[in-house]
């Protein structure tokens, strides 16, 4: 691979990185293992350099769990939100070697990435603030930073997040303070009424480090407040964020409101705010405050895009609009990683978050490889086109992956089986959309393998089980489920039991409907090889069909 480039000369690279968080690092780590040239422009001074900013209070909302009672480091990756894929097996590159608090902080997560991008030796290029992104035709991509260095690629990656606030169009609300540079002093809202405008994370974060002192807190948006614990989505309201609830609950003069805002105003010193409440019956009313923070999240900037390369945006202007690969609808060539990926599965996924969008950053690897440089999909194998051969590779992907356990349905395994089923092939973490364009979603006979969570009705704390593997399709928590599909027809659908430590193992509950489902999916297009079924260990409608024993 050809490093010595001439910064502001002709080279192009095969792939610029632009911004060197999570995402740029583990999109570094695949491409310098596979020989590609590529560099990393980061705007701040050290990998990570926007943890050192946010989240505000300090604390971050992944999970480290630092003991699991597991060996196995692909199990143990189940449970640590924050450590980056490591394909070169360096243990100590983990993150619980950083911090063993289970919310832990913002600035050990900076340390972590340095040393991350260190140890693989990827090249990160710091203090590169890029001021245009340029693209002619037919040629490569060419990027100007401050100083005015350029930069070219073939393909250009953006991994720089969604860095600009996102800012709801309110008549007034320029008169706010934002989350972003709003202080973090409690001592500097003594005695004040405060009005949070959103109900995400960082509205209830600046609302509980506020209790103490204001006088009052009231946090708005149109809708419910969406607890994580209640939807399963990792990006609604956390736990570790919502002791404002009781507050308002126990009457403590705070208050959770659904209302949509309809003006803000400055009158005599202090806001009026001109709100619409959303549950009854169109009341409105004129509420005064001290101070009024927006907290409603961020979106993407795309304003360095020249505009015969600027990508078209989605979701209120938050996202840049992708294909199924990653890559912007409207320019060729360009791909997005990190959170920014979210766009194809905002708000049903973790694809916000590291311990999603590091999968979907392998599996966008592997898209590219594939796609531009002849390779095929790196992390697939053959496997015995038997019913026993099917089950025995599926089981061993759902009681070990941790991607199809962070990406609950959205990343799926594949298997693929040949017309004339002398063969089968077993591909890793492709999503769904993908599959159904690519040459598998043509086949006639294959297969995704998933987790996914079932739909939660009522007190997620008092859900009524149906233990029978028969009813497995009524699972509420997480569960295995096996699909065949033709082409884009769904064809079948195998439902697995959910178990309490996450483990299908148990021969009648797990194995045997699963060895049934295959049998019953093959014999409808081939000739078995097998026993009697009558000697299946679980009670279930046989096939009415006679099997010619060969």
């Amino acid at each position: 691979m050809d490093r010595s480039v001439s910064f502001g000369g002709d080279a192009v690279f095969d792939y610029l990185i632009l911004g060197a968080g999570p995402a740029g690092l583990q999109m570094g780590h695949h491409l310098s293992r596979a020989g590609h040239s590529y560099l990393i422009l980061e705007a701040g001074d050290v990998p990570g350099a926007t943890f050192k900013q946010f989240p505000r209070h300090r604390t971050l909302i992944s999970s480290n769990k630092v003991y699991t009672g597991f060996e196995d480091p692909e199990v143990n990756l189940r449970f640590d939100w924050n450590s980056l894929l490591d394909e070169d097996g360096k243990g100590e590159l983990l993150f619980k070697h950083y911090s063993r608090e289970y919310f832990p902080a913002a600035d050990d997560l900076v340390r972590y990435l340095g040393d991350y991008a260190g140890c693989h030796g990827l090249d990160v290029r710091c203090n590169t603030r890029i001021l245009r992104i340029e693209k002619s035709h037919a040629g490569p991509f060419r990027l100007t930073d401050a100083q005015g260095s350029t930069y070219a690629c073939k393909r250009l990656i953006v991994a720089t997040g969604v860095g600009k606030p996102y800012v709801p169009r309110i008549p007034g609300v320029e008169l706010a303070e934002n989350y972003v540079d709003v202080s973090v002093d409690p001592e500097d809202f003594v005695n004040q009424r405060v009005l949070i405008l959103g109900k995400g994370n960082s509205a209830f974060e600046t609302a509980d480090n506020l209790i103490s002192t204001t006088a009052l807190i009231h946090v708005a948006s149109p809708n419910p407040v969406r607890l994580a614990w209640k939807t399963h989505r990792v990006g609604h309201l956390r736990a570790v964020n919502n002791n404002f609830l009781d507050t308002y609950q126990l009457r403590s003069q705070n208050a959770v409101l659904d209302c949509a805002i309809e003006r803000i105003e400055r009158r005599d010193g202090e806001f009026h705010v001109s709100v619409r409440y959303s549950h009854a019956h169109g009341e409105t009313e004129v509420l005064a405050y001290d101070r009024v923070i927006v907290c409603t999240g961020f979106r993407f900037d795309n304003s360095i895009f020249a505009p015969e390369c600027r990508p078209e945006m989605v979701i209120n202007d938050r996202f840049p609009a992708q294909t199924p690969e990653w890559e912007s609808i409207n320019v060729p060539n360009l791909y997005f990683a990190g959170t920014v990926m979210q766009a194809n599965d905002f708000e049903r996924h973790t694809s916000g978050f590291i311990h999603g969008f590091r999968y979907n950053v392998r599996a966008l690897f592997r898209m590219l490889e594939k796609k531009h440089h002849g390779r095929d999909w790196v992390a697939s194998r053959e496997v015995e086109p038997t019913p026993d051969g099917l089950v025995e590779a599926a089981l061993e992907r759902l009681n070990r992956s941790s991607a199809l356990w962070h990406q609950s349905g959205f990343l799926h395994d594949v298997i693929v089986v040949d017309g004339s089923w002398d063969q089968a092939r077993y591909y890793e973490e492709m999503p769904l959309a993908y599959i159904h364009e690519s040459e598998i979603g043509q086949s006639g006979h294959y297969y995704t393998i998933s987790l996914e969570i079932g739909r939660v009705e009522g007190d997620p704390f008092a859900v009524v089980r149906n233990p029978e593997p028969g009813k497995a399709e009524e699972s509420v928590f997480l569960h295995p489920v096996i699909r065949r599909w033709c082409g884009f027809q769904l064809v079948s659908e195998r439902h697995l039991l959910q178990d309490l430590h996450g483990e299908w193992k148990k021969p009648e509950a797990h194995i045997a409907p699963l060895r049934y489902f295959f049998m019953e999916q093959l014999l409808e297009t081939v000739d078995l090889v097998a026993a009697d079924l009558d000697e299946l260990p679980f009670e279930e409608e046989q096939p009415r069909r006679m099997l010619r024993i060969v």
